[in-house]
This record gives structure tokens, C-alpha cells and sequence, in this order.
């Protein structure tokens, strides 16, 4: 089930908002019309809002900024530079592909669906003779108001709503003046919306938001970014590094297999963000089906309202209240906190190994790191991604701990609170890209990680004194400790200490021939096969590309 918006019928002045901060109309600043003075239309881009250019305020600008809140200021259509959150300003490009789904228009959109949905059901039960089943020509003439619902057709939702001041009683009485002309859909108008609650309604179109949203937008950039850094961990599998426990050196591994730990623990939360079940209810005021079983008391309603919630590729949730509990969007967002903090670990270390010079960042033309420094090139991508995170993290915590939790049969604070769905989405999504843009300009510096590497001689202690163990050498541990311990560790005292052990000539021999640069472990493999270990988690599909 798709959002469908007609090509060229979301213009530059209808764009859908990810915050449901953003009004309709804001002050800002006539003066800055020429830089928006386009004419082109764009599906869903509110960067291109043409403002206007008046020439009594053109050299006012900072008197303007000033007054953009006073009564005498201009007035101006919703910008990239007036919106209030910056998913809807600054990064709207890198996020309006949640737009269709997260936005206002999205919800009503979904909402006119399950309408209609619900009518043509009601249509199919024979006991329900007052609507008789739909000619195809009727069938296809309500399916096309789903098919082409476009922003106009929004917009005049909102208009209804200014009226009745009840967002979803606008959507039934909006759809009865798109039928009152059908002379077949005309004569069960009043069977819109029939026995039901707003959350009916709402909470359904809340949960394909969501799955829209998430099977569309978020779950192909999550696996773009596992894809990603599983190549990481292929290309890199046999550099070694240096470790690095409490931030000293320890025992070495390669760079492949540290990106392939990142890779394998994304893909685990990935899998459980993909398992979680988007459940609706349809029992009506207080999930009893009061009135469903006055009108009609020899229907089996609970079976109905199954039937519908599943037809519309959701799970059905038959313990209810007037709202659906919600538990499942706690769930959800749980996860894809644990997706995301997972992520943050990842852009903390390459932030670190960038930091030490392990990786070098590719510059772009034109580009400039600091405003007063000119040689910086700052990891600005995963500090963006960071950064992101922590807010979307802030938002979807929130959401997952007030949502399930509601008065009795219900009070109202979880319907603003829906609202704001977009927003931890939005700002994960960005984080994601952010993350994706930074590691295409990671370029490896192999002699870098080799100099560290050539420093730590002291971290070959370990396979020293374990095959001391294995022979029967006393007090293996505490010898190496007395030779490494706070001291200065070179090749040559390292080789010295080997020679003078009692040892097989072969073990010695095994153990002469180690480096840093070596003693990796069973690293380069765990690196190589990480595709096999995703591919496990989460099916072929993640990595058809990185195999």
C-alpha cells in the first residue's frame, strides 16, 4: 500500500512537512526573494518557495529579521530559511523522501483510504443490506480516490477542518462531496464512517505511515549503510592495526574486521526492526463494538474488524481501549534507538581513527573546514551523523515511553504526540546519509596504522606467555610483565627474551617469526566471510550486492 501523488500536483508552494510545527503562512524576509525566484515545480521540495520581491522592504534585511514576528512586517509563503524545524529547512533534501508518509498530507491521505477501505468491506457483508454490493464502475471510481488523491484534495480537507475543527470529521464529509455526484455511492453516503471512533480510523492510518515509511524509506537506507561498511570490512580485511583497549595498544587486529563487528551488529537490530508487527484495532469507541452490535446485533463484528485490519496488511490487536495501545510503536522505536546507538559507535571510532590519521578524507573542490584554520578537513559527515542520532534517539524514546501509556479508555495527549512521528525518522534518516557521505571519502592510510604497529612490539607479551603456558614454563605471565610493563619494548629485547626460553625449537621458531604487523588472529577471515554472517541475520537480500 502506497502513498500515489499525481507528477506536478505537489507544487512549490504545497510541499508536506516532516514537523507539524510548520504553519501555512510566516514573516520573513522580502529582500531574499531573488534567491528563490524560480519557476520550477518540484514533487516535494519546499526549497524552491518563491518569494516574492518588494522593494520598500529589499534594503531593510536586518530590520526585517528584527521584525518578522511584528504586525508590520511582510508576509510570506513557508521557506527553506522560515521553517521552524531544519528537516523542513536545511536538510530537506535528505529527507523528503519521508515526506509522502510523515507529513500531514500522509496521515490524511491514509485516513481517506481506510474510509473507503471500510465502505467497500461494509458493502461485502450481506447482512449489511442498506449497502449493497458496488458495481465495478463504482468500485473503480472509489479506488480512484485513493489512486489520485493529490495535494488539492488535502488542502480542501483542511478546509473542512477550519469548519468542523475535527480533522477526521472533515476527511467522512470530504469524501461524501466527492461521491454526492455518483448516483450509486450517493445513496450509502451516510455509511462513511459507519459505527466508527476517530482512532478507528486514525490509528490504522497511523500504522501504514509507519509501514509505508519504514518498507520504503528507512529500511533500504539502513541496508545501504550495512552494505557499506560490510565492504569496509572486505576491502580492509588483511590491514592490520593496532588495537586499542582503555586507549592503550593491545593485542593487534585488522581494520576489515573491526568494520565487520559494526556490520553484523547493525544487521541484528535491522532484523528486529523488520520483525516488528505495525498493529491496528477497528472496535470502535471503547473497543467493545457497542454500536456495531446495536445496529446489526447477528454480525460477528470482532471477525469484521480482523478481517479489515488484516486486508490492509496489518496485525490485528482485539484488547483494546478507544485508542490502540500502541505498544508496537514502542517497539519499534526501541529498536531503531538500539539501530541508531549502535551507529553512534560506529562514527565515534572512525571520528577516532580519523583523529590519529588511520583514515585520510578525501577533499572536495571548494569545500572549507574552518573559517579561520585552512588546512582543517574536519570529519564534519559522522559528527553530522552523531549528532542526528542523539536527537532522533531523544524523540523516539520519548515517543516509546508516552504512546502506550493513556487514561482509562483514553485521553487525547497521545494524538499531538503522533504528530511528531516524523521527526525521530527524519533525523535517523539524515544520520544515515550523513554517515553513508562520509565513508565515501575514507581513504585508508596504510602507512600510518604500519607506524603504530612498529611502536608496539609490547603487545606480542600475550602469544609469548601463552605458549609459555602450554609448555610448562614457569610463572610465563609475570616474566613478560617484568620485560614489558611501563618500559620501552623494541624487536630486538622481544627476540632476545624468545632465545633465551626452553622451548621446542619449533614453537620458538613460530614465535621468532611474529610481528605486530602479524599476530592478527583469525581476523582477515572473520573480515572476509562477514557477507555470510548478514546474509544469515537478515536474508540474501541485504548484501546481494556485497557478496
Amino acid at each position: 500500500m502506497e502513498a500515489r501523488v499525481s507528477s506536478g500536483v505537489l507544487t512549490k508552494n504545497q510541499a508536506p512537512f516532516l514537523s507539524p510545527l510548520q504553519p501555512r503562512k510566516v514573516q520573513s524576509l522580502r529582500n531574499l526573494s531573488a534567491l528563490y525566484n524560480t519557476k520550477q515545480t518540484h514533487q516535494f521540495s519546499n526549497a524552491s518557495f518563491q518569494l516574492s520581491t518588494i522593494s520598500s522592504c529589499r534594503s531593510h534585511g536586518f530590520r526585517q529579521v528584527i521584525n518578522m514576528s511584528g504586525d508590520n512586517s511582510c508576509e510570506v509563503e513557508l521557506s527553506t530559511l522560515t521553517a521552524l524545524s531544519p528537516l523542513d529547512g536545511r536538510y530537506w533534501g535528505k529527507v523528503k523522501g519521508l515526506a509522502p508518509y510523515m507529513s500531514e498530507y500522509g496521515l490524511i491521505y491514509f485516513r481517506v483510504l481506510v474510509e473507503i477501505k471500510w465502505l467497500l468491506k461494509l458493502s461485502q457483508i450481506p447482512e449489511v443490506t442498506e449497502v449493497p454490493s458496488f458495481s465495478a464502475e463504482a468500485q473503480s471510481y472509489l479506488q480512484g480516490l485513493i489512486d489520485g488523491f493529490s495535494m488539492d484534495d488535502a488542502l480542501q480537507v483542511k478546509q473542512i477542518e477550519r469548519v468542523t475543527n475535527h480533522d477526521v470529521k472533515a476527511v467522512e464529509y470530504f469524501l461524501k462531496q466527492k461521491c454526492q455526484s455518483h448516483s450509486e455511492i450517493a445513496k450509502v453516503l451516510e455509511f462513511f464512517h459507519f459505527a466508527c471512533t476517530s482512532e478507528d480510523i486514525n490509528n490504522l492510518a497511523h500504522a501504514l505511515m509507519l509501514k509505508e515509511a519504514m518498507t520504503k524509506v528507512m529500511l533500504p537506507t539502513m541496508d545501504k549503510l550495512i552494505e557499506a561498511i560490510c565492504e569496509m570490512a572486505k576491502a580492509n580485511a588483511s590491514i592490520p592495526m593496532l588495537s586499542r583497549t582503555h586507549g592503550q595498544p593491545a593485542s593487534p587486529t585488522t581494520l576489515g574486521k573491526e568494520m565487520a563487528i559494526f556490520a553484523v551488529r547493525l544487521s541484528r537490530e535491522r532484523q528486529e526492526i523488520s520483525q516488528v508487527e505495525m498493529m491496528g484495532k477497528f472496535a470502535g469507541a471503547v473497543g467493545n463494538y457497542n454500536a456495531h452490535l446495536v445496529a446489526y446485533p447477528n454480525i460477528n463484528w470482532p471477525q469484521i474488524a480482523e478481517e479489515f485490519v488484516t486486508s490492509l496488511g496489518l496485525k490485528f490487536n482485539p484488547y483494546v481501549t478507544q485508542i490502540e495501545t500502541h505498544d508496537y510503536m514502542a517497539k519499534l522505536y526501541y529498536a531503531i534507538i538500539r539501530f541508531n546507538n549502535i551507529l553512534i559507535d560506529f562514527d565515534r571510532d572512525i571520528w577516532g581513527y580519523i583523529s590519529v590519521g588511520y583514515f585520510k578524507q578525501i577533499t572536495k573542490a571548494g569545500e572549507i573546514g574552518s573559517s579561520t584554520m585552512p588546512h582543517k578537513v574536519n570529519p564534519i559527515d559522522f559528527e553530522n551523523s552523531e549528532g542526528n542520532l542523539g536527537k532522533a534517539n531523544e524523540d523516539l524514546s520519548y515517543l516509546s515511553m508516552k504512546l502506550p501509556i493513556s487514561r482509562w479508555q483514553r485521553d487525547l495527549t497521545d494524538s499531538t504526540v503522533l504528530r511528531n512521528m516524523g521527526g525521530g525518522l527524519g533525523h535517523s534518516l539524515l544520520a544515515y546519509k550523513s554517515a553513508l557521505q562520509g565513508i565515501a571519502k575514507l581513504q585508508v592510510n596504510e602507512a600510518r596504522l604500519s607506524e603504530d604497529l612498529n611502536q608496539a612490539w609490547e603487545v606480542l607479551a600475550e602469544p609469548i606467555q601463552t605458549v609459555m603456558r602450554r609448555y610448562g614454563v614457569p610463572e610465563p605471565y609475570e616474566k613478560l610483565k617484568e620485560l614489558t610493563r611501563g618500559r620501552a619494548v623494541t624487536k630486538e629485547s622481544i627476540r632476545e627474551f624468545i632465545e633465551g626460553l626452553e622451548l621446542p625449537k619449533e614453537a620458538k621458531t613460530h614465535l621468532l617469526k611474529l610481528t605486530p604487523h602479524s599476530y592478527v588472529g583469525a581476523a582477515v577471515e572473520l573480515a572476509r566471510t562477514v557477507d555470510s554472517t548478514v546474509n544469515v541475520i537478515n536474508g540474501t537480500k541485504v548484501l546481494e550486492t556485497c557478496s
